[in-house]
């Protein structure tokens, strides 16, 4: 039986932690897990074997860590043919009945993707795929992508995986206790790209035990229409005679485990901390359970990098205004490579209220694949909204799905055959809600039973390619009432019946009715409600529109959308100010922040925040700059990220600009003969044996920007060199980093050492295998649970 056959009627009982195991048989901080598939075989058979004895339908090989980052080419093709080697001895030798199956263990990078780090999003794939092409080669009859805590990488690691093999890939990822990734992704976020781009089961592992991901997993169930993943630790860490050990028993975890069996989790295992003994005990407690079915959610949903817009409960705004039709100084950025003129379209468009920009480049003089891969990847470093991807250029469409972080809304598709053999492969292959035109080679259809008609065709090749009829948003074209006065009726007409006949969302360029006549905005606003009142899910608009935000307001007001009135009544003071796009930018700066320099910095412009500080240092001492302009900027930003309303990409995007900004004050103070006096000197690094710098890099840069004098020493860093630069520099703060529990121990040796040599300074540890508890047991003086408790510690250490 194949894996993929088991998955559709059966339980999947999957393995437990490895790094604790090995650890218990002698591994050494510092020394790499994966190569003890080669020096180590017969200890790895034997963990594989337990846990296959103890009842697992899987079991994940031993390369976690496994990719060219850490080894040569000719060690990681050595390491994963003996990985798979070790497991399919492990299974030879079970004798225990049930089915056992062999998945390529596929951890994380280490790394943070360009924007946010130095990782191109194409170097992440080819990464990822030199592994799983090895693990092909090499016998894995499943891949497990596990333990990602950025929705980036994640994609890259799946998009290498589905191009690299046909076999069935499942992706669990970390989250943390405010049940979101550390970039910010909800679980229906998740969802909605994993599920759009194939994923064969969508879960959560790692961080924390079964009860704190309790949250995450219903709402993983509540959104996914493919099997659920859940793989908790045992719990926290915590110290007990000297050794590390997890607070969760066998039989807790077992019970909490069943709990959300019973409500639908189809795969179930463990991690850090749990061993053959917790899935024995799991495996005895479900004899003879029956399994949910999995059902289709039926979700028309689109995702960005942090949160999930769905369709149906209340109406969708698509942000019209980054599109050069009609717009001479958009066409002037375009041609000019004006990306930030195009970033403050979009932040000021969320701001106005939409829920999704629509992303339209499209001029004869630019290259535009090129134009709106750059437009995009930009965009969504900025901005939290999903994105429409608007072109009628495949590979232009291509190029962007391809960077997007999410699932795209993709705008659009016809009933024309060659638009259908060009786009809708992408929708598959790529994951997206597309708009569906309904006109064909006839045209456009006079009639409302055209327009239906070229919709069941659509929905009939779509179903061809495998492409489900809710990721299909059908837009029956309003056409000018000027040029045809029935053109409204035929519109909604066809809008009702696609909404009630053939249960599929709807959306429309809701001012293309109103073109040619004067007073468009009131056209506009009385063909949009009626519109909603025929069925209308999401509407392509102006936000800037107040006649389209007053009826938008007042029709979820009144169809009961809008509890209590809170919204309508918070609007309606805006109500009677029409405002123009730069009237909109300028009353933000003015009301919500200090200066545009500080708007710049808050909302990531960093290309902007250059020019602005140079203007301002004309009139302004450096001094005052920094202190009356930057760091408050910079404390917005932080208060937020500590709030939760703002995410890390956010915060690195702000961190960013106020480096560009810095960077300008110190030219100038080099010119002038000035000089910027920096804070204490701050020793950074990740352990010995661990080479995710992840966290290290962002509190880097965090910490350049506050004034502190960072010596980054890297990752990997043996316990003596990080000594010898605190004693060199006899710097008062020193951070490190760990995010495996086998490198903890290189951490508690550089403790142990700087306490012997260095006993003035200071020690800040943190990482996703941390607790409080943990750092207290091998000495550090403060634990970070971010980088922003690392930056107001050594400022209250250095006041």
């Amino acid at each position: 039986m194949s894996f993929s056959d088991f998955l559709k009627t059966n339980t999947v009982y999957l393995d437990g932690g490895m790094g604790t195991l090995l650890q218990e048989r002698g591994l050494k901080a510092g020394e790499q897990p994966e190569r003890w598939n080669i020096t180590h075989a017969q200890a790895i058979v034997e963990i594989h074997k337990a846990y296959f004895d103890a009842g697992s339908n899987v079991v994940c090989t031993n390369t976690f860590g496994a990719n060219a980052l850490k080894f040569s080419e000719a060690e990681l093709d050595e390491i994963v043919k003996a990985a798979l080697t070790n497991a399919k001895r492990a299974r030879e030798q079970s004798v225990s009945p049930q089915e056992k199956f062999i998945a390529l263990d596929i951890g994380p990078s280490g790394k943070l993707l360009r924007p946010y780090g130095d990782l191109d999003f194409e170097d992440a794939v080819s990464l990822f795929a030199k592994t799983v092409k090895l693990g092909v080669q090499y016998g894995a009859e499943l891949i497990l992508i596990e333990t990602m805590n950025d929705s980036y990488e994640t994609k890259a690691a799946l998009l290498a995986a589905k191009e690299n093999c046909e076999l069935p890939v499942l992706v669990s990822n970390a989250y943390g206790e405010d049940g979101k990734l550390m970039t910010g992704a909800t679980p229906a976020a998740m969802v909605a790209m994993l599920e759009g781009m194939g994923a064969a089961a969508i879960g959560a592992n790692c961080s924390l035990g079964p009860k704190q991901l309790r949250g995450v997993a219903e709402e993983l169930l509540a959104n996914a229409s493919v099997p659920v993943i859940l793989k908790p630790n045992a719990g926290l860490p915590k110290a007990v005679d000297g050794k590390t050990t997890f607070d969760v028993t066998a039989e807790e975890f077992a019970e909490e485990l069943v709990a959300l069996m019973e409500k639908g989790v189809r795969l179930v295992g463990g991690c850090c901390g749990t061993t053959p003994k917790y899935i024995r005990t799991l495996t005895q407690r479900t004899k003879g359970f029956a399994p949910l079915l999995v059902t289709d959610k039926n979700l028309t949903v689109v995702s960005s990098y942090t949160h999930a817009v769905a369709f149906g409960a209340s109406p969708v705004l698509i942000g019209e205004r980054i599109n050069p039709t009609g717009k001479k100084r958009f066409k002037q950025a375009l041609k000019e490579g004006d990306i930030d003129y195009i970033l403050s379209e979009g932040v000021s468009q969320q701001e106005k209220g939409a829920h999704i920009l629509d992303v339209n480049v499209g001029l004869p003089d630019i290259d535009e694949p090129q134009t709106l891969q750059t437009v995009v990847c930009e965009l969504q470093a900025v901005v939290d909204l999903p994105l429409q991807i608007d072109t009628s250029d495949a590979a232009a469409m291509e190029r962007a799905l391809r960077r997007y972080n999410g699932k795209a809304m993709i705008n659009s598709v016809s009933g024309k055959k060659e638009s259908m053999e060009a786009v809708l492969p992408l929708v598959k292959k790529y994951g997206g809600v597309v708009v569906a035109l309904t006109l064909d080679e006839d045209g456009i259809p006079e009639n409302a039973e055209g327009r239906v008609a070229i919709a069941e065709k659509i929905l009939q090749a779509a179903a061809r390619y495998g492409i489900a009829k809710k990721d299909i948003v059908f837009d029956t074209l309003a056409m000018a009432i000027s040029a045809d006065t029935k053109a409204a009726q035929t519109t909604l007409t066809a809008l009702n019946r696609i909404k009630k006949e053939l249960g599929c969302h709807t959306s429309l360029g809701v001012s293309n009715i109103s073109f040619g006549l004067p007073c468009r905005d009131a056209v506009n606003a009385t063909f949009f409600a009626l519109a909603l009142e025929n069925g209308l899910s999401a509407a392509i608009m102006n936000p800037y529109s107040a006649e389209m935000t007053k009826t938008y307001r007042t029709y979820k007001a009144l169809k009961n959308l809008d509890e209590n009135c809170a919204e309508y009544i918070g609007a309606a003071a805006s109500f009677a100010v029409a405002e123009t796009v730069s009237q909109a930018t300028a009353q933000a700066v003015q009301e919500d922040f200090r200066s545009e320099l500080g708007r710049a910095i808050v909302k990531g412009f960093k290309d902007k925040t250059g020019a602005l500080t140079k203007a301002l240092l004309k009139s302004t001492p450096p001094l005052a700059v920094v202190n009356d302009e930057i760091i408050p900027a910079l404390d917005r930003v932080g208060e937020g990220f500590e709030k939760k309303t703002v995410y890390l990409p956010q915060l690195l995007m702000s961190a960013e600009a106020a480096k560009n900004a810095f960077e300008e004050i110190k030219a100038h103070m080099a010119i002038s003969g000035g000089g910027a006096a920096k804070k204490a000197a701050f020793v950074i690094a990740t352990v010995q044996g661990d080479i995710h710098d992840i966290g290290k890099n962002i509190v880097k840069l965090l910490l350049e920007n506050y004034g502190f004098d960072v010596v980054d020493l890297g990752k990997d860093v043996p316990p003596e060199r990080v000594v010898e630069a605190t004693v060199c520099r006899r710097a008062p703060l020193v951070g490190l980093s760990a995010l495996m529990t086998t490198t903890v121990p290189a951490m508690e040796e550089t403790i142990r050492l700087l306490r012997s040599r260095a006993p003035w300074c200071k020690i800040v540890v943190g990482g996703a295998v941390l607790t409080q508890e943990y750092a207290d047991r091998i000495g550090a003086d403060f634990y970070a649970k971010d980088a922003m408790e690392t930056v107001r510690y050594a400022e209250r250490m250095t006041e």
